[in-house]
């Protein structure tokens, strides 16, 4: 099976290479990676105590983030080396200060692995949600070091679970430890006898909480909101943008405000939008505090201000659900919004907790979204209670990050 693995693994680059030839994801992907020992060897120095973090990409980042400044917090003496598998975690956070070292993961065959352990020399590792490598999880075992996945969360479809999944099971035992987010992927755990599992939750509701209390005054969208009734609309594609833009041409209330994030912030995407939309729109590269005031939409065209900007919402719109999954609703949560979302949200299991306690509500199309914002929007006390129950939720669930590193916290105090 170790054959097939490689062989799979070996194919997956050679395409990711033969995309990179027009694909600009897959040409950092490729060139990220391009003399990645020479880079790792001239700037770590293998005799510093290193506690190694790998996320697959950018929310799994936002999930470790809470352990990583917790453990450099705790333990100023190790160094924090961070490793991404691909662009979209890498591009954004490479210059990252709460880090020492930041890579992209080399391809796992036997022999990167055991290079790239050998030049990093852990103390500890932590995987970060999902990310199961072969041989550099059998590296770490050989090796005797401690390796954790923590918001990790197992489904009974994965592979681990099915009867031919024995050599995906037997990556598994090479976790010494797993910090799970919930009953069912501990009991699925313990099904195929892995014993060495606690529940402890999901880490985002530690960032979002600390975002929350974080977030960074905006000058612009304070003058652009007036005090106004704001519904924000998050890392949204175009099937959300074209359902709440209806909205937006078929409402006349001049009371309302809408900012527009969208996920793909090139020039194009964004010029659709604006044409789209027949209301005063500007566009947030664009506005300044007076211009800003004669506007009734304003098109978010930057990366890293979203999860301040829902501070100055009273309603959240989050996309995704209308194709592959949506995005984090937990950043809007926490500001105490209430949320809608398509419906393609069931993998989330902060999503369907939210839906069922009513603090977030699911689109099936555009009549079904006007109905439901429209109820909302003429219940302002409605509004604030809905959002309460959301916040709250992200509140009650917040410590993860303080269970995850007592447990960790011997290993770490033994010199």
């Amino acid at each position: 099976m170790v054959f097939i693995y490689n062989i799979l693994t070996s194919l997956y680059f050679f395409s990711v290479r033969l995309a990179s030839v027009f694909n600009p994801k897959a040409q950092l992907f490729v060139k990220g990676r391009k003399n990645i020992f020479k880079k790792i060897n001239e700037s770590v120095d293998k005799e510093q105590q290193i506690v190694w973090f790998h996320c697959s990409s950018l929310g799994e980042f936002e999930q470790g983030r809470p352990v990583i400044e917790s453990l450099k917090q705790k333990h100023p003496q190790y160094k924090i080396l961070l490793t991404f598998f691909s662009p979209s975690g890498y591009e954004i956070r490479k210059n990252y200060a709460g880090a020492d070292y930041i890579f992209y993961l080399p391809i796992d065959n036997r022999r990167n692995a055991s290079k790239f352990i050998k030049a990093i020399n852990p103390k500890m590792v932590f995987f970060v949600k999902y990310e199961f490598w072969y041989h550099y999880l059998n590296a770490l075992q050989k090796k005797k070091i401690p390796v954790y996945i923590f918001s990790a969360i197992f489904r009974k479809d994965q592979l681990f679970f099915k009867w031919y999944g024995g050599f995906y099971r037997k990556m598994l035992q090479k976790f010494n430890f797993f910090f799970v987010q919930n009953k069912e992927s501990k009991e699925l755990l313990n099904s195929i006898n892995i014993k060495n599992v606690e529940i402890t939750g999901d880490t985002r509701f530690d960032r979002v909480y600390s975002i929350a209390s974080q977030a960074k005054n905006i000058p612009v969208i304070e003058a652009f909101k007036q005090g106004k009734i704001t519904i924000i609309a998050g890392s949204t594609w175009r099937p959300d943008e074209e359902l709440l833009i209806k909205f937006i041409n078929s409402e006349n209330n001049k009371e309302l405000k809408y900012i527009i994030a969208p996920h793909e912030i090139f020039i194009e995407n964004i010029e659709r939008i604006e044409k789209a939309i027949n209301k005063k729109v500007i566009r947030y590269s664009q506005a300044n505090e007076q211009n800003v005031l004669e506007s009734q939409v304003i098109i978010i065209d930057n990366i890293g201000l979203l999860s301040s900007l829902y501070k100055y919402g009273d309603i959240a719109y989050i996309g995704g659900g209308f194709g592959k999954g949506i995005h984090n609703v937990l950043e809007a949560a926490t500001f105490g919004l209430p949320l809608f979302f398509g419906t393609n949200y069931h993998q989330f299991n902060e999503a369907v907790q939210l839906v069922n306690l009513k603090a977030a509500f699911v689109v099936n199309n555009y009549s079904n979204l006007e109905n439901q914002l429209k109820t909302l929007l003429a219940n302002k006390i409605l509004i604030k209670s809905t959002g309460e129950i959301a916040k709250e939720y992200v509140v009650s669930n917040h410590g993860s990050t303080i269970k995850i590193l007592a447990k960790c916290d011997i290993n770490l105090s033994v010199k």
